[in-house]
């Protein structure tokens, strides 16, 4: 006799597979980068406009709480691919996760296993030359030959893409020498360059894919770099905004000051570093116009893809993920940029649309990005790989997010044996040093370290139980000058 479990999970993939021209569904992997929270169809403060994701929201699932499975690109995008965390896989700090752990079957390898084509483009895995699992794709997508020379990094703001003029272009960056990154860096670039942007020409890629005939099932994953420092875009994108109603993220003066001493001491410094002379210049909201004029950029992007989806013969049997790797602080907890374990780097946009998935639902059920391998996994018939996938297949939830009970997620940080676990009532963070404890319904800003509070004592023992009880060391550490090998079209890593 079947199981109802059983039964209930034949009915929700068979809803899938019908209809669809060869069998199985054609997916459409969509990323954007260091994309926080703020995407209109969220609903929070600063909204972006983003009306192309707004509408993909509208005809698909859109989770509100979901959550990153890495506190910055690299570790993040090594767990989506892969199906594991950091401390399984070591790669805390790292993506290249193909080194120490070859048998792992990566994501895109599962589809080709599977019988798809698989189409690659733009910063899927983290972007310096080496950190590309080439294995799996049918064509993976790069700008130049220089780049497939040079151990296929993405180059997004290198020599032949358009830079501002003055640059650097910021008011925090004017008049110095800008060797080693582009961080708090924004500025508007001239109309007419729009199609010569390393993100354009990536979608442009994914359109002419679409544009193409496929007799078999296709996985075409594209990556945006924006909204990812520099925050360079069209003019046109800037002027969405009225820079004197730019509205701030709440701050809290003492933010810091009932935190644990290592975490507390660093974001100290840092807020010295960044947001204090950011206010001192009066240049907060003109950092935030940048990054919100990007997000508006990537979501004319992501719309350009939509677009083409959806006047394609393949409109009707695709499935359609969008997510961000992870969030990005604007100031919050006195911090610019990602690497936290709070709300502002976890919660991420993370919207499913296509066939058999239900259509315009906000969903708060607390879900997680490594979710996402498990879940194509069964809603493409793939072959389960042989190492094991952390993640939960969402299927069910995605067909009826009604029933859908929450979880807890686990979030790992930097080094072994910190992390968070979340979900929709509470964030409990483990340091080596110290707690945190935050009621996220009632203090949803996490101001109130509620972990050393009396009468909180069952809750963290219930959080704690759901993680891991052993952390893999940290993996092992390459060098780009020494270790990476190019080899015509290809590259390797070697330790010698």
């Amino acid at each position: 006799m079947n199981s109802p479990l059983i039964v209930t999970g034949c009915l929700v993939l068979s809803l899938f597979w019908t209809g669809t021209a060869a069998g199985k569904p054609n997916v459409l992997f969509i990323a954007v980068d260091d994309m926080n929270d703020w995407v209109g169809s969220l609903g929070n403060t600063p909204s972006a406009l983003t009306p192309n994701m707004d509408r993909l929201a509208e005809r698909g699932l859109n989770f509100v709480n979901a959550h990153t499975a890495g506190v910055f690109c690299a570790p993040s995008r090594s767990s989506i691919f892969t199906g594991q965390f950091a401390s399984t896989t070591g790669c805390y700090r790292t993506a290249t996760y193909f080194y120490d752990h070859s048998d792992i079957r990566p994501m895109q390898v599962s589809f080709a296993k599977g019988g798809y084509q698989t189409f690659g483009a733009g910063k899927l895995f983290h972007h310096p030359a080496g950190n590309i699992d080439q294995r799996g794709w049918t064509e993976f997508f790069l700008r130049s030959q220089r780049q497939r020379e040079s151990g296929w990094p993405l180059d997004s703001w290198s020599d032949e893409v358009p830079f501002p003029d003055p640059f650097p272009n910021s008011i925090y960056n004017r008049g110095k020498e800008i060797k080693g990154g582009l961080f708090l860096e924004w500025g508007p670039l001239p109309n007419e360059k729009e199609e010569e942007m390393a993100d354009t020409v990536r979608a442009n890629y994914a359109v002419s894919k679409l544009k193409e005939k496929h007799d078999t099932p296709f996985f075409l994953a594209v990556g945006f770099y924006a909204p990812h420092f520099p925050n360079y875009c069209p003019k046109k994108y800037f002027d969405l905004y009225d820079p004197s109603k730019i509205q701030l993220p709440p701050y809290k003066e003492d933010d810091l000051d009932d935190l644990p001493p290592r975490i507390r001491k660093n974001k100290i410094n840092r807020a010295k570093l960044h947001h204090k002379r950011l206010v001192e210049l009066d240049a907060v909201d003109d950092a935030i116009h940048g990054y919100l004029a990007c997000m508006s950029y990537a979501d004319a992007m992501v719309g350009r893809v939509l677009d083409a989806l959806e006047t394609s013969p393949y409109a009707d049997n695709t499935i359609v993920v969008l997510w961000s790797d992870h969030g990005y602080h604007h100031g919050e907890k006195g911090d610019w940029g990602k690497h936290t374990l709070w709300e502002r780097t976890s919660n991420v946009p993370f919207i499913w649309a296509g066939p058999g998935i239900a259509k315009g639902v906000k969903s708060d059920v607390t879900v997680s990005l490594i979710d996402m391998y498990p879940t194509l996994v069964d809603l493409c018939r793939l072959p389960r790989p042989a190492h094991k996938l952390e993640g939960k297949s969402i299927a069910d939830t995605l067909t009826d997010p009604a029933s859908a009970r929450d979880r807890s997620v686990y979030l790992p940080f930097m080094e072994p044996g910190e992390y968070a676990i979340i979900n929709r009532d509470w964030r409990y963070i483990h340091y080596l040093d110290g707690e945190e404890l935050y009621d996220v319904q009632a203090d949803p800003n996490e101001w109130e370290n509620l972990a050393s509070k009396p009468g909180h004592e069952e809750v963290k023992t219930n959080l704690i139980k759901q993680a891991p009880k052993s952390f893999a060391p940290p993996a092992t550490k390459l060098n780009r000058r020494k270790h990476l090998v190019t080899e015509g079209e290809s590259f390797r890593w070697e330790i010698k």
